[in-house]
C-alpha cells in the first residue's frame, strides 16, 4: 500500500512540473528591454531580449533567502582578513568547495600571513597544498604573497590596478577579492553566477545555453544591489550550487523559480567532450599529481630515483614508459614542482 502511495505522489508530482513547464512556455510575453534600453528606447545587444524589471523583486527573493540559509565557510565572516580572502578563492577555482573547508585551516595555520607565505620554498608549500590538485596554483599564490610583501610592505592592495599588477590574479580574482574583503560595488562572475543570470533573465532551451558575454555583463551590473555586493554574489553562488545546477537543475526547491524565465523549461544536455593529453586511459595531469603525490610522502632530504618511480606508477611495464614519463618529469621541473639529480638519475620535491 505504502508502495503504491508513493508510486502516485511521484506521478502526481511529475504532472505538475510539466505543467508548469508548459505554462512558462505557452505565456510568450513580449520582449522586455534592459532597464538601460528602457531609458533609451534601445534594444540589448543582438537584438535579443533580457528581462529586467523584476530586479527589485529578484533581489528581494535571494537576499531573504540568503538571510536564512547561507552557507558558512571559514573564509566567509562580516569583515574578512584580505589574506585569507585571496587564500581561499585561489583554493575555490578547481577544488570542490568541501575539501577546501576542510584544508583552509590548517594551510592558515602553517602560512597565517603573506610574510610566513612568502618565505615558504617551492617544496614546503606543495606540501601543505596536499589534496588540493593543481599545484601549480600553490606556487602561483607563493608567488603573489612575495610580491605583495616585497611592493606592498605586507598587505593587500585594496585598488584593481595594483591587484591586477600581482602575478596570477586574474579578472575573476581581482573583483572577488574587491567584493568579499573590500565590501567594494563591483561585480563577481564566476561560472556559477554567469550561469544563474542566464537562466533567470533569459528564456533558455537547455542546460548548456548560456547568455552572451557582452550581455552578461550588462545584466551583472544592473542586477547587484549597491552597498552589497559581497552578499548578493555570494548568495547567488549559493543558489547556483544548491539548486540552479550545471546539469540537472532543482527547479522544483529553487527559492527564485518564481521569477525565473528558464524555470521548469531546460531541456537536460551533456557538455561536448573535451580530449587532453593522456596516456595509458588516464589524462597527463592525474599522472602528473601522482608522481608529486609520491615525492610528497619522501623526507625533506630524500630523493627517488626513476626506476622506483616507474615501478610506482605502473604495475607493467611499456616499452613507451621511459620516453612518455621523461616528457612529463621536463614539464613537472619547468614549473618549479621537481629538480633532478642528473648524475644518480634522482628526484625530489623542488626545494
Amino acid at each position: 500500500m505504502l508502495c503504491r502511495l508513493l508510486h502516485l505522489f511521484r506521478l502526481l508530482l511529475h504532472a505538475v512540473v510539466r505543467y508548469t513547464a508548459s505554462m512558462k512556455r505557452s505565456e510568450k510575453a513580449p520582449p522586455i528591454e534592459t532597464v538601460a534600453a528602457l531609458r533609451t528606447g534601445r534594444t540589448t545587444a543582438n537584438g535579443s531580449s533580457v528581462d529586467l524589471t523584476t530586479v527589485e523583486r529578484v533581489q528581494a527573493m535571494v537576499l531573504g533567502w540568503y538571510a536564512a540559509h547561507a552557507r558558512h565557510f571559514v573564509w566567509r565572516v562580516p569583515n574578512p582578513d584580505p589574506y585569507v580572502v585571496l587564500v581561499s578563492e585561489t583554493m575555490l577555482q578547481q577544488t570542490q568547495t568541501a575539501r577546501v573547508q576542510e584544508r583552509l585551516p590548517s594551510f592558515l595555520q602553517q602560512f597565517p600571513d603573506f610574510t610566513a607565505l612568502a618565505a615558504a620554498n617551492n617544496a614546503t608549500i606543495v606540501r601543505a597544498w596536499q589534496g588540493m590538485g593543481y599545484n601549480n596554483r600553490a606556487l602561483r599564490l607563493r608567488d603573489c604573497a612575495r610580491a605583495v610583501v616585497d611592493r606592498f610592505a605586507g598587505k593587500l592592495p585594496d585598488t584593481a590596478d595594483d591587484l591586477r599588477s600581482l602575478p596570477g590574479l586574474g579578472p575573476y580574482t581581482v573583483s572577488a577579492i574587491l567584493s568579499f574583503a573590500f565590501h567594494r560595488d563591483v561585480i563577481v562572475l564566476d561560472v556559477n553566477v554567469q550561469r544563474l543570470y542566464s537562466r533567470l533573465f533569459l528564456n533558455l532551451q537547455t542546460t548548456l545555453d548560456v547568455m552572451p558575454e557582452a550581455q552578461l555583463l550588462q545584466v551583472a551590473t544592473e542586477v547587484y544591489p549597491r552597498g552589497r555586493s559581497s552578499e548578493w554574489h555570494q548568495a547567488c553562488m549559493d543558489i547556483a550550487a544548491e539548486f540552479c545546477t550545471a546539469r540537472s537543475p532543482r527547479c522544483l526547491f529553487c527559492p527564485i523559480a518564481k521569477a525565473c524565465h528558464s524555470a521548469f523549461g531546460l531541456a537536460e544536455a551533456a557538455p561536448p567532450h573535451v580530449s587532453e593529453p593522456s596516456y595509458r586511459g588516464k589524462p597527463n595531469r592525474i599522472w602528473r599529481g601522482r608522481i608529486i603525490e609520491l615525492l610528497r610522502d619522501l623526507g625533506p632530504d630524500q630523493t627517488m630515483a626513476l626506476a622506483e618511480l616507474r615501478n610506482r606508477l605502473f604495475v607493467t611495464e611499456e616499452e613507451p614508459d621511459v620516453p612518455w614519463l621523461e616528457n612529463i618529469l621536463r614539464a613537472l621541473e619547468r614549473d618549479g614542482l621537481i629538480e633532478r639529480e642528473q648524475a644518480t638519475d634522482r628526484i625530489r620535491l623542488h626545494s
